[in-house]
């Protein structure tokens, strides 16, 4: 199957990213170095082209009752303007996908997935539309997501919105004017922990908005940034990346999201997940420091003291901010306390690594 390219491809060719595949794209895995933009981005403001990112829109009297049964979380506590984080439970027990979940009006929703799960996605919530009152239309082809992230963020584009980006909440977006545009949707949203906006676009407003997003940002020093330090940075948050740390065979209640999946409303897997609160599971997904020198990989053993295997790495890398290794992983349940002691297997050597409260870099 041919790669696709993103609408601004010829612009990162340009500015002289590497281009590597990436969840059937073509995308800039870093422009610099991978340190740099990490630095970049947790210190000043960086520039991420994520339009590859997957959007739906759902309309109609039906669209809210859609998503509260095939999404975990409850969607009835949305307002206008509110974003929630959710995922769809795959009829099995595990994870379809996580998604966020934008409130546009009572009758209008649009959900962002992600690229790799694009089609799998649309195709399984669209089994259960039909039962329900509304239309769905795929919008991922028609539209850029450029995620502007940094604590100079606001500083850096609020000379291009008449919104009042400093005082918008985290987890909310406006329709508002940007760059010369109208209508253009700013979320209060990101997924690197260092604050800051994801912005909308049609495909026909990207290269202007891109553009005019450097040049304001130019004074506060924003540089563009490739998914190598979009994975480190989220690594340092413990944020789960679906493929790695969820995926279709993990159950959401080892990993960790419990607090997204509420029984308030009646979804698919409802029954198997509150089962799974209730009577505890096997194993968790836990973040790890290592405290001897080395750097944890995806499918790396995790052992216990003796060298037996307890566990696998899902995510792992060197944090440029603590400058040690760090990881996620699923462990046995004894093991998953923070303080506990794990190794993890390189090769033929164990190194020593400990269970920490996530996230690894507090804010």
């Amino acid at each position: 199957m041919s790669l696709k390219q993103v609408p601004l491809h010829h612009i990162h060719q340009q500015l002289g990213a590497k281009i590597v595949p990436f969840a059937g794209f073509e995308m800039p895995v870093r422009y610099s170095s991978d340190l740099d933009e990490h630095n970049t981005v947790r210190n000043v403001v960086g520039i991420f082209d994520v339009s590859h990112m997957g959007e739906f829109i759902l309309k109609g009297e039906g669209a809210l009752d859609l998503i509260q049964r095939v999404s975990a979380n409850d969607a009835s506590v949305l307002f206008d303007g509110k974003v929630q984080y959710s995922y769809l439970p795959n009829g099995r027990g595990g994870i379809v996908d996580d998604l966020l979940v934008y409130r546009i009006s009572s009758l209008e929703y649009m959900l962002v997935v992600n690229a790799s799960n694009i089609e799998k996605d649309w195709n399984w919530i669209s089994q259960y539309a039909s039962d329900y009152a509304l239309t769905m239309v795929n919008v991922s082809d028609d539209m850029c997501l450029f995620a502007v992230q940094g604590p100079l963020a606001a500083k850096a584009l609020q000379s291009l919105t008449t919104a009042d980006l400093d005082s918008m909440e985290y987890y909310t977006f406006e329709k508002t004017d940007f760059a010369g545009y109208a209508n253009v949707i700013v979320s209060a949203t990101g997924y690197t922990g260092a604050g800051g906006f994801e912005i909308y676009v049609s495909n026909h407003q990207a290269e202007g908005v891109w553009n005019a997003i450097i040049e304001a940002g130019a004074p506060f020093g924003i540089k563009p940034i490739g998914l190598g330090a979009r994975d480190t940075l989220r690594l340092e948050m413990g944020y789960n990346l679906y493929g790695n740390d969820i995926t279709d065979e993990t159950s959401p209640i080892e990993a960790g999201l419990g607090w997204v999946t509420k029984f308030t409303h009646d979804f698919i897997d409802a029954d198997i997940l509150k089962a799974q609160k209730e009577q505890g599971v096997p194993r968790k997904l836990v973040g790890f420091e290592l405290l001897d020198r080395g750097v944890p990989r995806g499918h790396y053993a995790l052992t216990d003291v003796d060298g037996n295997q307890i566990g696998e790495v899902t995510s792992g890398s060197q944090s440029p901010t603590l400058g040690k290794g760090v990881g996620l992983g699923y462990v046995e349940k004894a093991y998953s306390k923070p303080g506990s002691e794990i190794f993890v297997k390189v090769r033929d050597r164990l190194l020593k690594a400990q269970v920490v409260k996530l996230p690894f870099v507090k804010k």
